[in-house]
C-alpha cells in the first residue's frame, strides 16, 4: 500500500494552552538551574514587588501578622467572593484569544465575540455555525467548558 503525504511547505503548527487559550511555543531548550530567589520555595511562596499608596501601607502595618498575612487573607476572601465571575472571565478570555489566532477572517466572527462577552451562549454557538467543525468546538469549550460545547 502506498502511502502519500501533503508537502505544505507554508503549513504551521500551532499550540494553544487549554486554560487560557493563549498560543505557546513548546519549550527546545534544556533547563537552566534559575538562582535562588526571596521567598519560602519549599512552601509555594514567591516574593514579588507590590506597588501600593502610602495610606494602603500604614493600613497593612496595622493589621495582625502584617502585610504579607493580611494580603494573602484579602487575596483568598477575594477568590471566594469573585471566583465564578473570575472563572467566567477567563474562560472568555481564553476563547477571545484562541477565536482571534485561528477565526479572525472566518464568517460571523465579530458578532460571535459580542456573544461571547455578552454571555449570550446560543448566538456565540449560531455565530460559528460556518466555521470549521474543529476550531468551533475548541472556541465553544473553552468559552464554556468542555461539556457544554
Amino acid at each position: 500500500m502506498e502511502e502519500f503525504r501533503r508537502q505544505d511547505s507554508t503549513a504551521q503548527i500551532l499550540i494553544f494552552d487549554d486554560k487560557t487559550g493563549e498560543q505557546i511555543d513548546p519549550p527546545v531548550s534544556v533547563a537552566v538551574p534559575t538562582p535562588k530567589q526571596p521567598g519560602r520555595p519549599k512552601l509555594g511562596v514567591v516574593a514579588r514587588e507590590v506597588t501600593l499608596l502610602p495610606r494602603h501601607w500604614d493600613w497593612l502595618s496595622t493589621q495582625p501578622g502584617g502585610a504579607s498575612v493580611a494580603l494573602r487573607k484579602l487575596v483568598e476572601q477575594a477568590i471566594r467572593t469573585n471566583g465564578e465571575q473570575d472563572g467566567l472571565r477567563r474562560a472568555r478570555q481564553a476563547a477571545y484569544r484562541f477565536a482571534t489566532a485561528l477565526a479572525g477572517d472566518e464568517p460571523g466572527y465579530e458578532e460571535a465575540l459580542r456573544a461571547l462577552f455578552a454571555g449570550d451562549h446560543p448566538r456565540f454557538l449560531a455565530m460559528m455555525e460556518p466555521w470549521p467543525p474543529d476550531i468551533r468546538d475548541y472556541a465553544a469549550a473553552l468559552a464554556f467548558g468542555r461539556e457544554e460545547a
